[in-house]
């Protein structure tokens, strides 16, 4: 078997076919024999064909090795898009079949493979730092991790790493962010709660939150400070710790305040004296909340108030007696402006053997006169509306007195500067006294009511004011059958007059009639009214009580009810004026 080959000229190039032309020329120069020839050229077509056979197995090695590298690059391909939980990259889909050669598939993939590998470390990255975000601020809350501590990079699961699991991340990171920022937002407040509390308190601040945690203090940054679940409830803790201690001592402030201010009254302290503790008198009527200067309720200011309390104390001791008399001669104006007759010399007497006696205590001696002054004062309220009602009556009665006085005035009616005031004022009397029988009924009445519910007599000044109203009724109803009669009598006259004008055709001048007698009704007081002088009727005193004054001393004179006569009206006074 031969093998054709030639020389080509035009290529110049050594050819099978030019060398196997110059091996026949060779051989039929040498004279080899046709059996030799043919093993020879056997022997070149096997050894050729072990040669192709050598190129064709490493193709084969070749093209596996490639497919095999195609096969991971759409196998790795597969994963990372699967891992990353996309289709595409960069909005280019990739395709589900290749076409081309085994090359030109591997080149159309290399890019996206590059692009998904470039991102999945970018994804990793994003997780680890995520998680270990989520690992901190979750050992931060749990108190495991101190501040300042560091973690190592947690593991990464790399087969899911979508975005859908980064978003459960962050949204788990979000919420322990928010967690941790509202436990941070609430330790602030705790902190400056300690803070005002203890300026208020007279403490240390930084010695009092170090011992909740270093972190605490100002120094420290905000988010560096601890916001473990323990740190709060020890904050909690220390809070309600403290409040309860404002509480206490401003209970206590508040009673010391009341201490001083109840001495410095007993003993007419001077301004100057209480000046020094207004720190403390300041807080005395003072809700919690609104107690915040600082140092107001420090130890030291308690201190410092009890001290004075107790010096005052002592000093009290020694002033025992005028500090009784005080009480007592507010007792006896509380008494005196209610109208309620007591005996104030025998009062004093009890209060000197009281306070000369071996077993004195002050203490108790001013609780039984504070208790006198509150049941004064209690009884006091209860005559309140009764004597409104009695002054109101004496004040109509001194009205009625002064309209009589004008009602007798011949020159009431003349020109004269202030005239019309007078008349004026003698209107709203007669208004004023045609209600006096209305208002002594209403006094009667309120007067009974008293009584029953108190089941004791009510006076006034000493004397009961039944029998001062009764007494006013008796008076006046003698008053005005008096006045009848002197109608009655002017009626006679008159007709004596007309009958000897016509006998005898003058008018005589007849005697001019005898007025009523005048009782000016006075006030309880003694008061006088258009400078007439009181006059008081004589009531049978009750139980040998007098009124006293503030010194002691007593009045010898008894209140007893006001009793005027009626106004006689314009027209009655007029015609008596003409008659006389």
């Amino acid at each position: 078997m031969g093998v054709a080959g030639h020389n080509d000229p035009l290529l110049g190039e050594t050819t099978c076919g030019s060398l196997l032309q110059q091996l026949q020329l060779i051989w039929d120069e040498v004279g080899e024999s046709d059996d030799d020839r043919d093993k020879m050229l056997l022997q070149l077509e096997q050894e050729c064909l072990d040669v192709y056979r050598r190129k064709v197995d490493q193709a084969s090695s070749s093209r596996a090795r490639l497919l095999q590298q195609l096969a991971n690059s759409k196998s790795e391909l597969t994963r990372l898009l699967s891992s990353l939980g996309e289709l595409s990259i960069s909005g280019v889909i990739v395709p589900d079949k290749t076409t081309g050669t085994i090359k030109e598939q591997l080149a159309a993939t290399s890019p996206f493979l590059e692009q998904l590998c470039r991102k999945k470390e970018k994804r990793v990255k994003e997780f680890a730092d995520v998680q270990l975000q989520i690992q901190t601020i979750r050992g931060e809350i749990a108190g495991t991790l101190q501040v300042g501590d560091h973690l190592e990079m947690p593991h990464v699961n790399e087969d899911d790493l979508s975005m859908k699991k980064l978003n459960e991340f962050l949204f788990e990171l979000q919420a322990l962010q928010k967690e941790k920022s509202d436990r941070l937002h609430k330790i602030l407040d705790f902190v400056s709660s300690v803070h005002d509390l203890c300026s208020v308190l007279g403490m240390d601040f930084l010695a009092t939150v170090t011992e909740v945690h270093p972190s605490l203090i100002d120094s420290v940054g905000a988010h560096s400070k601890s916001v473990s679940d323990e740190t709060i409830s020890r904050l909690s803790k220390m809070v309600t710790e403290l409040k309860e201690e404002k509480v206490k001592r401003l209970g206590k402030i508040q009673a010391l305040a009341s201490q001083l201010t109840d001495l410095w009254n007993l003993m007419d302290a001077t301004v100057e004296e209480r000046q020094l503790f207004d720190h403390v008198t300041c807080n005395m009527s003072s809700t919690l909340d609104r107690v915040t200067v600082p140092g107001a309720l420090a130890l030291d200011v308690i201190d410092q108030a009890e001290h004075e309390v107790e010096r005052l104390d002592q000093l009290k001791a020694s002033r025992m007696k005028d500090i009784a008399f005080k009480r007592q001669t507010e007792l006896e104006d509380i008494y005196a402006q209610a109208h309620i007759a007591i005996d104030t010399s025998a009062a004093r007497d009890r209060i000197l053997s009281v306070i000369d006696s071996s077993m004195f205590e002050p203490s108790e001696l001013l609780a039984d006169m504070e208790n006198q002054i509150l049941k004064a004062k209690e009884e006091a309220s209860s005559r309140k509306d009764i004597l409104e009602k009695v002054d109101r009556w004496m004040l109509a009665c001194e009205e009625e007195s002064w309209l009589e006085d004008y009602s007798r005035d011949d020159n009431r009616y003349s020109a004269t500067r202030g005239a019309h005031l007078n008349l004026k004022r003698a209107e709203k009397a007669r208004v004023l006294v045609n209600k006096i029988p209305a208002i002594v009924d209403m006094l009667v009445a309120k007067t009974q009511a008293w009584e029953q519910e108190h089941n004791t007599a009510f006076t006034y000044d000493g004397v009961a004011l039944l029998a001062m109203l009764d007494e006013y009724r008796i008076l006046r109803q003698e008053k005005e059958e008096e006045k009848r009669r002197m109608r009655d009598q002017k009626k006679i006259n008159d007709q004596l007059a007309a009958e000897q004008e016509k006998l005898f055709g003058s008018k005589p001048s007849p005697a001019r009639p005898q007025s009523a007698k005048k009782l000016p009704g006075p006030r309880a007081n003694g008061g006088a009214v258009n400078g007439t002088p009181n006059r008081r009727l004589s009531v049978q005193q009750q139980n040998g009580v007098r009124s006293a004054s503030r010194d002691g001393r007593r009045e010898s004179v008894r209140p007893s009810a006001p009793v005027n006569y009626v106004a006689i009206a314009k027209d009655d006074a007029a015609s008596q004026a003409s008659s006389t």
